[in-house]
């Protein structure tokens, strides 16, 4: 439904406009026209007639049961329903394939009338007028806002979770429940406290998650745009017991929610954003009190707030979804429930030039005043379904949507009766107890990470543009490679800081130690034979290009590595100080033991390892040694090194030993990326040394980092590289 039509439609003032803070920026007027949208029709007053209060017998509302479809008898308690105006894309073909949950596709008026997709119950727009549900008299034929057909279809046949998609979004790992918490009672439960914002400042309605993500110059749509500037982290967090999230907000990786300013005046023309977020980051709680936008695009509802589903039917289709989450996220205060956001559970795809702007979505909502409403508000009614009809009808009141939704409010909770929904106990509202202080054990801290925020800047012209551009160029070549580092020093005082540094460039950052640490997330692993240990990453990652290896007393300047050949093995091979040849005869007990050692692991050699390695070495006499704090081990690579590592078994060949026998078997050293040959060397340096560090040499050994006050200092300097560091300090 245009805008036009849904002003003229509701026999409103011309002043609606206004009342429902409907807001076009000039620069998206133009947008819209290019965008082929639909223009603002001018509204006639007319004078204002308040809604009507619907009248409804609760106790005799008749059950619907599904007399018209294949599906009467199938039952499934977790539901993935999509809205689908076009055959079925990659993303939901992949959606069908994701045990447990069963795809429920809506179609509209734009559907292909012969869609289908085998795994998916598909509704086109005459089963649905079959299905006997009052809302079905009340929804456009063309938008997505249908999909409230679905969630009724699905809840009839047995739903206890929804997720609520678009099918533009594929699943991270195919997996629902690796961040998401899809059972919140029984055995698959995650018992545990979640962080929240805290409610110190009662004047505080309103969040930006994307902050809390990584992403603080990110605003997600729905968020009023006077809060846009507001990019502080939290001074702290408090806590909450899980179990009542029944409305779960996903981030999504790629093309996150984004309103129109936000998509049309942060990125170049044709550029499509690839956006990440912070997958590490815990995911967060809103106390009463505080909202946060919620979406249909990656959103799982829980029986408990599935009367918080309908799609609003007055409002232009993509402010629909923004007004629901305000008003659900109210009325879930009422049963006792929260909101919490996720760290990334979807990647989108920037198609660019398909994004559904001509479907209003540069219309703005006056969130900003309907957030400060809906905190504000009261009902005495004893139950749910009278409170959400009387929210509906004073939403109406104020403008911030027509009676027609006031009508469509009571054909839904009408609708959910009669498929079997029973409405939830009512709790009382903590909202209106006296808050306690929050004490400082109670204090939770948690600093958000600042990503880089690729598509800052995009109308500034010159320097801030140049080197974004590098930016998104050292991530699209690198942002598939998986970075291993092993810290010597304290963890705790660098883990952090290493994944703020690299892991803007990286696939991910992956960090061992000789101790484990599950709170920063470090795996265990010994130095001295930190060869053993790579296998298990090389398999989580599969599908990376490479693997780039990594000692925290060593430097990275990865802006010179792209030249590189991804393809090729990178070793410190011709750097003399670090890649040695030793001679056993005369040399102490240690030399012999390993040499000894590599001569039984040749011997075992297939014909292939075992050639290239003697090609390389002619001495049997000498040990060859590499320091290996720096090589690359590319994807192509991976199982000859995982079989190297099989033949030396329970050998105590150590890494300085193990490593260069590996690359020699794998490949011959003139085959070898010369990348490191001019790297900065030296055996030991006294402290760290400006006048040693270059940001033209591809890595700088040693470089020393064991405080904050230390890696702040070599943030400085390598800004000379990469002068975006500087957003890090």
């Amino acid at each position: 439904m245009g805008f036009g039509e849904s002003v003229q439609n509701s026999n409103n003032s011309a002043s609606h406009h206004h009342r429902c803070g409907l807001i076009l920026p000039p620069k998206l007027l133009h947008c819209r026209r290019r965008c082929g949208g639909a223009a603002l029709h001018p509204v006639h007053s007319v004078s204002y007639n308040p809604p009507k209060f619907p009248q409804i017998n609760w106790n005799s509302i008749n059950r619907i049961v599904d007399k018209s479809t294949p599906f009467s008898s199938f039952r499934s308690e977790k539901w993935i329903v999509v809205s689908v105006s076009d055959y079925p894309s990659d993303s939901l073909k992949k959606m069908t394939k994701i045990k447990g949950w069963q795809v429920l596709a809506i179609g509209n008026s734009k559907t292909p009338k012969d869609w289908n997709l085998k795994g998916a119950i598909y509704l086109s727009l005459d089963v649905q007028a079959q299905l006997g549900f009052r809302v079905v008299d009340y929804l456009p034929y063309d938008s997505y806002v249908r999909k409230t057909v679905g969630y009724l279809f699905a809840i009839q046949h047995g739903a206890q979770k929804i997720y609520d998609v678009d099918d533009r979004g594929d699943v991270i790992d195919n997996d629902i429940g690796k961040h998401f918490d899809v059972e919140l009672i029984g055995e698959g439960a995650r018992q545990e406290v979640i962080l929240q914002y805290s409610h110190e400042n009662p004047n505080r309605t309103v969040v930006n998650p994307y902050i809390h993500f990584g992403q603080r110059s990110v605003w997600p749509r729905g968020l009023p745009l006077e809060k846009v500037g507001d990019i502080g982290h939290e001074e702290f967090y408090t806590e909450v017991f899980g179990g009542k999230q029944f409305i779960q907000q996903g981030i999504s990786n790629g093309l996150p929610d984004v309103d129109s300013v936000f998509y049309f005046t942060r990125k170049a023309a044709l550029e499509a954003f690839d956006i990440r977020f912070d997958d590490r980051a815990p995911k967060v709680a809103l106390p009463q009190g505080t909202m946060v936008p919620v979406n249909s695009f990656n959103t799982i509802f829980h029986s408990s707030a599935f009367w918080g589903l309908m799609l609003p039917v007055s409002v232009s289709t993509m402010a629909s979804d923004v007004l629901r989450g305000y008003w659900a996220q109210r009325l879930l205060w009422e049963v006792g429930g929260y909101v919490v956001v996720y760290p990334p559970t979807a990647h989108r795809y920037d198609r660019v030039e398909a994004y559904p702007f001509s479907e209003e979505k540069d219309l703005h909502v006056n969130v900003g005043r309907l957030v400060n409403f809906l905190v504000a508000w009261r009902s005495n009614k004893h139950r749910l379904f009278e409170k959400i009809l009387e929210l509906s009808y004073v939403m109406a009141e104020e403008g911030f949507w027509t009676e027609k939704d006031v009508q469509f409010t009571a054909a839904w909770l009408q609708d959910l009766l009669a498929v079997g929904y029973q409405q939830p106990r009512l709790m009382s509202l903590e909202l209106d107890r006296p808050r306690a202080n929050i004490g400082h054990g109670d204090r939770k801290e948690f600093v958000p990470q600042k990503l880089p925020s690729v598509h800052l800047g995009v109308e500034e012209v010159g320097m801030v543009n140049y080197e974004i551009g590098n930016l998104i160029r050292w991530r699209k070549n690198f942002g598939n490679v998986v970075l291993i580092m092993f810290c010597s020093g304290s963890v705790e005082r660098t883990a952090l800081e290493w994944r703020l540094l690299y892991g803007r460039i990286f696939k991910t950052v992956i960090i061992l130690s000789g101790e484990k640490n599950v709170d920063l997330a470090v795996g265990e692993g010994q130095l001295d034979y930190i060869y053993k240990y790579l296998p298990k990453y090389f398999d989580r990652y599969s599908s990376a290009d490479g693997f780039l290896f990594l000692q925290d007393d060593t430097v990275l300047n990865y802006w010179t590595l792209l030249q590189a050949d991804k393809s090729k093995l990178w070793i410190t091979n011709k750097v003399s100080k670090s890649w040695t040849s030793v001679s056993v005869a005369g040399n102490s007990d240690w030399f012999v033991k390993q040499a000894d050692m590599v001569k039984k692991v040749v011997a075992t050699m297939p014909a292939h390892f075992q050639v290239n390695y003697k090609e390389s070495v002619k001495d049997q006499q000498s040990l060859t040694i590499c320091n290996s704090e720096v090589f690359y081990v590319p994807r192509h690579f991976v199982p000859d090194f995982v079989d190297l590592v099989n033949l030396v078994g329970g050998l105590d060949i150590h890494h300085k030993v193990a490593i260069p026998m590996f690359f020699l078997a794998m490949d011959s050293p003139q085959n070898f990326d010369s990348v490191f040959n001019s790297m900065r060397y030296k055996q030991k340096l006294q402290s760290n040394s400006t006048s040693f560090y270059s940001a033209e040499a591809p890595a700088i050994h040693p470089w020393n980092v064991s405080s904050e006050q230390d890696f702040i200092r070599l943030i400085r300097i390598m800004a000379a590289g990469d002068p975006l560091l500087m957003e890090l300090v």
